[in-house]
């Protein structure tokens, strides 16, 4: 019988101190909206370009607003920029993001995003004449998995994702854009994890972080502290690749592009709790942004943007990198053995050993009820 699958915070496993959102997940920031179009199907047996498609898209929409028109204030960082984030320059020039964040496999950025913006143009008849729609489209190889030759990703997949997007619970692991990812040589995908802080007395806000992992050796897997990839050294793919990782981030708290920037750079420190050290071709890239803001495409005045104080950032730094790092244990706890390319096989992350390594180190920890 497969074993039960559960989320890290079931298993009893808990990173840091910081209490969760009621989700424990990115779309516990108010108006943040998710959605998965999984795309799966196929046998190891077909040519190359013909299949399996073991891929699909993840949207993630900064609030359920007219983003076109409302911008909300960003920031980003690259750890090592071997990868691509298309809109990356855009919000470190600007300190803006103006359409979904989108997410796919590494050959399927073009097609995600000439349909994103289609789909934006469907919905305002001015977007690509007052100015040209330029989308968010992040990337990770999952050719370990997935034909990626066989180009699988099409309009309606985007267009999918997109609606499809919801406030509500976050699928993780072998979903949308994460189906063919794999992560310290297990399975990977889908991940999510949010914390609650409180900068000021009264003051309460929520961090949210969405991962798509797919990076990592074995080795150097660690859980709370725990070398959970040193105990468990089989279950090993044929292949390894040193993969790639995108991390988005959202809050409510007021901050500024320059203070985004900053909690995106927080979040490598959270991959890096895990075991990452920003490998020589992984592209390890975070985007993060504040829902505390509107700005508005047209102006005719001043834009008043309030913030957190820097030095009042403490809390905020810590949920950014423990809502990063839970998030990645999440895509590896939720996702499940998958078949693909060539009979490939990554196995996913045995939650009954893990368990038994956890517990030999100290933790208190238990598998979920079957019931």
């Amino acid at each position: 019988m497969a074993t039960v699958r559960a989320r890290a915070r079931e298993l009893g496993i808990t990173i840091g101190v910081l209490p969760t959102g009621p989700l424990n997940a990115i779309t516990d920031v108010p108006g943040v909206m998710v959605g998965h179009c999984t795309v799966s199907w196929g046998g190891p047996d077909l040519p190359r370009g013909s299949g399996p498609a073991r891929t699909g898209v993840t949207a993630v929409i900064p609030h359920g607003d007219d983003i076109w028109h409302q911008r909300v204030v960003a920031g980003a960082f690259a750890a090592n920029g071997v990868g691509e984030v298309v809109g990356m320059h855009a919000i470190r020039e600007w300190g803006l993001i103006e359409t979904p964040i989108m997410l796919t496999n590494s050959q399927s950025v073009g097609a995600v995003y000439d349909a994103t913006v289609r789909w934006m143009m469907a919905r305002d008849p001015l977007a690509g004449i007052e100015d040209a729609v330029m989308p968010v489209v992040g990337e990770c190889d999952d050719s370990m998995l997935n034909d990626m030759r066989g180009m699988h990703v099409r309009e309606e997949h985007v267009h999918a994702a997109l609606d499809s997007a919801t406030t509500g619970p976050v699928a993780e692991g072998c979903v949308g854009a994460g189906t063919g990812m794999t992560c310290f040589d297990f399975k990977g995908g889908i991940g999510t994890s949010s914390r609650i802080v409180s900068p000021y007395p009264g003051a309460i806000y929520t961090v949210g972080v969405l991962v798509m992992t797919n990076f990592g050796t074995r080795e150097r897997l660690t859980v709370d502290g725990v070398p959970v990839g040193r105990e468990i050294r089989d279950l090993m793919p044929e292949v390894h690749g040193e993969g790639s990782c995108i991390v988005l981030l959202a809050t409510d708290a007021p901050l500024t592009a320059r203070q985004c920037e900053r909690l995106a750079k927080r979040c490598s420190l959270g991959l890096a709790v895990t075991g990452s050290y920003a490998a020589d071709s992984s592209g390890e890239f975070m985007v993060a942004f504040t829902t505390a803001h509107r700005v508005p495409r047209v102006t005719s005045g001043l834009v008043a943007v309030t913030s957190v104080a820097n030095d009042a950032m403490a809390e905020l730094f810590a949920a950014a990198v423990d809502a990063t790092a839970e998030a990645v244990i999440d895509s590896l706890c939720a996702a499940t053995d998958t078949v693909g390319r060539d009979g490939n096989r990554a196995y996913a992350l045995p939650l009954d050993r893990l368990v038994a390594v956890m517990e030999r180190f100290g933790r208190s920890v238990h598998l979920p009820s079957a019931g």
